[in-house]
């Protein structure tokens, strides 16, 4: 096993372990450990919400979910000798749930959860069809979730860190504020907000000097969306043995990650729809020096896969297109033909016994494959959604003999928009 370098124990909340991680973006928040290239070491990781989020049968706390706590992130680490303009390289070793701890309260202890977030608190990709809160609880067996509250489902788990990315330059942050700021303007008062500006309250920095904590708060950019640096991704296939070239903006690096998922359908469309966890992951680094110029890649990181994705062979697919609810054409809108996609998938399920919102859930936790099929056929873009039909426990496809009906159990916990 590489050298823990980020312990996390279970016992203690976020803030108050021997090394304190970040849930903001700063170039000032402080590295709590340095790696050389070429070295191997191992992270724990806290689930985002750091236990917020309990195993029950009630959705309260999905309702109520403190947005403005997350991500609790670990690291900064810095790379030795890496300097801005550099690709720093980033192999995924290992990645899974808290080793050696199948039971507790924390998730990654042998259970994770999927929620839809209420319209109020954040939202999901189809937030005006189900703006109330829901919560899945999912059990895990070796590899495999299954779910007391979305029965007749079983799939086998793809882990990645749902989140991981360098440091933004002071530079690269002031664009960040000033264009989401711009965007926040356009509509300040929208339910869900249009992006997240910065916001002291319950900012994390690290062991950042006191003196500095304010004014670092009030500049450190929120978590939430992927960026230049990477970030929050969600990319369901950057698994163990995935290899990432990050571009580098400050010295050091100061490479970050978190939020890890036991499983995630594309696009993680519930906001919270991966099955969320907390866990291990293991990371070897390496530079080369220059590499942003060399490749061109001046933002945004480029990554191999690696290759321990589920193997699923037959696909139960949907196609969308983008045109809206009520009849309205988009050009190429891709966004909307990826929702169409996605609510024709729902519709279908539901005539399996399914309420709705299981069926959401089942798009956002299960390793369903979303594509661009279509994007220059004006005026509509075409997207589909693939579901692997093993995942099921009766046979999902089309027939003569119409849809089994499953027993739907005590479906998803709600809890009403506020």
């Amino acid at each position: 096993m590489p050298k823990k370098i980020f312990p996390l124990d279970s016992s203690k909340k976020f803030e108050d372990q021997e090394l304190v991680g970040h849930n903001r973006w700063h170039p000032e928040i402080p590295p709590v450990a340095t790696v050389k290239p070429g070295e191997s070491f191992r992270v724990d990781c806290r689930e985002w919400f750091d236990g917020a989020i309990v195993n029950d049968d009630s959705a309260d706390d999905i309702l109520n979910a403190p947005l403005m706590t997350v991500h609790k992130l670990s690291g900064p680490f810095a790379v030795a000798g890496a300097q801005p303009g550099d690709l720093l390289i980033v192999d995924i070793l290992d990645v899974g749930p808290i080793p050696q701890e199948d039971s507790g309260p924390l998730a990654g202890q042998g259970w994770g959860y999927t929620g839809i977030f209420s319209k109020n608190n954040g939202g999901g990709f189809l937030v005006d069809q189900f703006p109330d809160a829901y919560k899945a609880i999912w059990d895990f067996t070796g590899q495999t979730a299954t779910s007391r509250h979305v029965p007749g489902v079983s799939f086998t788990g793809l882990i990645h860190p749902g989140l991981m990315g360098t440091a933004p330059s002071a530079a690269l942050l002031a664009k960040w504020n000033k264009r989401e700021g711009d965007l926040i303007a356009t509509d300040p008062n929208r339910v869900p907000p249009l992006a997240l500006p910065p916001e002291p309250q319950f900012a994390v920095l690290g062991s950042l000097a006191a003196s500095e904590f304010d004014r670092v708060a009030g500049e450190a950019a929120r978590t939430a969306p992927p960026r230049e640096n990477g970030g929050n991704q969600d990319i369901k296939n950057m698994s163990k043995g995935t290899r990432i070239f990050y571009p580098v903006f400050v010295d050091g690096a100061n490479l970050s990650l978190g939020d890890l998922h036991f499983s995630q359908g594309d696009g993680e469309i519930t906001f919270c729809g991966a099955i969320e966890m907390g866990g291990f992951i293991d990371l070897r680094v390496d530079l080369i020096k220059g590499g942003m110029d060399t490749y061109g890649v001046s933002e945004n990181a480029i990554f191999m896969p690696g290759n321990v994705d589920p193997r699923y062979s037959e696909w139960l697919a949907f196609s969308g297109t983008s045109v809206t609810l009520d009849g309205t054409q988009r050009y190429l809108d891709s966004h909307l033909s990826y929702q169409r996609a996605c609510l024709h998938a729902i519709d279908y399920l539901v005539k399996f016994g399914y309420s709705p919102e299981q069926a959401y859930i089942i798009l956002g936790a299960a390793p369903i494959e979303g594509r661009l099929s279509g994007v220059v056929d004006i005026p509509n873009s075409c997207s589909t959604v693939y579901i692997p039909t093993a995942i099921f426990d009766f046979d999902v496809r089309p027939s003569a003999a119409g849809p089994h009906q499953i027993d739907p159990g005590i479906g998803a916990p709600r809890a009403n928009n506020k």
